[in-house]
This record gives structure tokens, sequence and C-alpha cells, in this order.
């Protein structure tokens, strides 16, 4: 049987798909999350949609979107479901080390394979190693296979990967030689991938652990990472503009299922009922004056994360050390406010849905807890610093892949 290719997307449509796939992914986002049950008929339907191709360039057969639509469109996914726009995270970041490193030959055919609904997904982080950049994980020499390479190591918190059909692999090429990017077909003889991830929140993102025990890997299945910092990039900021629209989706999620639940399920409180005619607790003016604070500083995050889209755009339409250093600024005001929206939209939650709201059975307290987990992939208070840097002495934030 011949499977349809997924749909070549506008901006409009990627938008339009995205919120629609964002209803239909909150359904059974509280019976996932209390289950633990991965999100498998969700991100194939998420393939089938064609978003998972959306910024693959034209001259690759993709639509070529930038960065601002993207990013809409992972917080769109994420309002519905923040474990589903966290699964293909990587995917977007490694089209783009694709995109920006790759051969001709290497971008022709895993381009070809993105569009036709294929996922990459990550094997990058090292549980054991001394910090994020530091990595164990090795090419070596195939002495069997002239220019090819044997592959070992082991790597955690490996979004994506589960549920890939490729994992992209950041591995020294060579001992002590420069970070490459190994990319392995998920079923390839020796790779391992383990469901093992077990935080408090984002439960369902299957971000475990990939071991790799002699993997072989052809000589042109092989790009390089360093090359990318050595030069103005806006890699780390793309990167890092994704993890924001995630955060930003939580933020909204958790406002929207206050305002449901306080307009249905909440008893006003007797004092509000003296001194006013609320009508309930929607009109209780305190729940309204907090409603109102949140809904502020997430309309906030959300213009600066719109912002950090169009900045990051902006700097590849004409690259150099200072509109990459803008956008790097751009997304860490991003990301320092959508974390602050998320945790302080989930948390106030429950101070205005009244006590019922706790219930476990609700398990409205998962906004907050995929909010903690999430907003802890890169301290905020680091984009903050940056960002103050800048503003007394213009000092351009680094360049490396987590800013």
């Amino acid at each position: 049987m011949t499977v349809a290719a997924p749909p070549r997307h506008t901006a409009d449509s990627a938008v339009a798909a995205a919120a629609e796939l964002a209803e239909r992914f909150a359904e059974e986002s509280v019976l996932r999350d209390r289950e633990r049950r991965l999100p498998v008929a969700e991100v194939e339907a998420l393939s089938a949609s064609g978003l998972l191709a959306i910024t693959v360039p034209v001259a690759y057969g993709g639509p070529g979107l930038g960065a601002e639509v993207l990013t809409e469109v992972v917080r769109l996914v994420a309002t519905g479901d923040p474990n589903i726009a966290q699964i293909p995270h990587s995917h977007y970041v490694y089209v783009n080390a694709l995109v920006e490193q790759g051969t001709e030959e290497q971008k022709s055919f895993l381009l070809g394979e993105v569009l036709a609904g294929k996922r990459f997904g990550n094997a990058q982080s090292e549980v054991k190693s001394a910090h994020v950049r530091d990595h164990a994980t090795t090419l070596r020499a195939d002495p069997d296979r002239p220019g090819g390479w044997v592959l070992d190591g082991e790597k955690g918190y490996a979004t994506g990967a589960y549920l890939a059909h490729w994992i992209p692999v950041l591995a020294h090429q060579g001992e002590g030689g420069p970070l490459a990017v190994a990319w392995v077909e998920r079923e390839a003889p020796g790779v391992t991938v383990i469901d093992d991830w077990d935080g408090l929140g984002q439960r369902t993102t299957a971000s475990g652990t990939v071991r790799l025990d002699g993997v072989r890997v052809a000589g042109d299945r092989v790009t390089p990472y360093h090359l990318t910092f050595e030069r103005p990039q806006v890699y780390g900021a793309f990167a890092q503009l994704l993890h924001a629209a995630i955060d930003a989706g939580i933020a909204r999620a958790a406002v929207r299922e206050a305002a449901a639940f306080v307009t249905t399920r909440s008893r006003p409180y007797p004092d509000a009922l003296a001194l006013y005619d609320t009508g309930g607790a929607a009109g209780d003016p305190l729940v309204v004056q907090a409603f109102g604070e949140v809904e502020l500083q997430v309309r906030a995050a959300e213009a600066l994360l719109a912002e950090a889209g169009r900045a990051v755009d902006r700097a590849r339409g004409g690259l150099t050390a200072a509109t990459a250093a803008e956008a790097s600024l751009a997304v860490a005001a991003a990301r320092a406010a959508t974390t602050a929206a998320s945790l302080e939209s989930s948390s106030r939650l429950f101070e205005v849905s009244g006590t019922r709201s706790a219930l476990r059975g609700l398990d409205l307290d998962r906004h907050w807890r995929n909010a903690r987990t999430h907003t802890l992939h890169d301290p905020a208070a680091w984009k903050v610093h940056h960002l103050g840097r800048f503003a007394i002495d213009g000092t351009p934030p680094p360049n490396h892949g987590q800013i």
C-alpha cells in the first residue's frame, strides 16, 4: 500500500493545522499524564500532518518556513499537550543542523526522509558528564571498513529518540577530536533506546537513555558540529526559542483550564457574595484581579516569544555577529519570560480555583509539574545575566548552543 506524503504547508495552513491538532491532543492529555501513556498515535498524527517538514528549505522540496511560524506551531501544540510539543524539539533542531553543515548528498537524502514523514530524535546529553557540553561518546575508525566509523557511548535525556526513525548522535570524531553528528537509524544493530525517564512532569516525552554498542556508521552519515560555533550563528537561539514556545504553551493552557474551572466548578467565597452581586466565583473581584495579573504576564511572554522568532529570522536573513547577538538576546528575554509565566500561571491556577481544584483526579497539577520540569532545561537566571551584561556595557552573549 502506498502511503500518502504529508501535505506541504504555507504559514497560515501550518498554524491552522497546529491549532487543530492541539485541540485533539488536549482531549486525553490528562489520561496520558496520569497513566504515563506515551503519545504514539499522536506523534504519528504529527508526522502525517506535515508539520515536521515545515522548515525543510524550498531547494530540497520543503516549504522553507521560518522560525516565527515554527515557534507559533510549537506553542499551539504545547497548549494541547506540552509533552507532544517537546518530542519533536530535537527533530527541528537537527533539521537545522543538517541544513547548516550537511553535504548536498546528506541533505538530499535525510531531508527527503523528513518530507516523507520520518522523525529525528536526539542522543546528545550525557548523564555522567561534568557539564552539559562535556561528551565522552566517540566515533572511532572502523578497522573493517575504510572511511567508516564505530560508535560507542551512552546518552541520557534523549527526548524524541524512542519514537524516532533516525537518531542524530553527538560524538567526538576520533579520540579527543572535534564534535560531530552521527546519523544513526533507530533500529540499527547496537542501538538500544530505553524508556526510563521518570520525571515529575513532562512524563510522556520518553526522554530516556540511548546506548550505543559498536554501532557502525558510514562515513557519509557524519556531519561536523563544531564548525557551527566557529562563526556567528543562531543555531543555539533557534533551539532555545522552541523551548520557550513550549513553556508559553503550558502557560496559556493553565490559564484556559483555570478559567474553565472557575466558570463551571468553583464556589464563590462568602465575603464576595456579601459585598458584591458576583453571580458566582468567576465574578469575585479578587479572582478577576488574579486572572488579569496572570493574563498580563502570559501575554507579555507570548509577545516576547513572537518577537524572538522574528529576531531569529532577521538574523538568518543577514547573519553577522551583531544580528546573531541580537537574536540570542531576544530569545533569552523570551525564555526568561516564558519560564516565569508558565510557573506563575500553573501555580495561581489553584489560588483562583479553590480547594476542590486540588483533587488528584482532576490532574490540574500537571501544568505546574510540566512547567517546573521543562523550565529546568536551561537556567533562566543565566538568560537574565547575559541580558544584564549587555544592558550595562554591551557585552554580547557567548557563542554557544545554550543561548
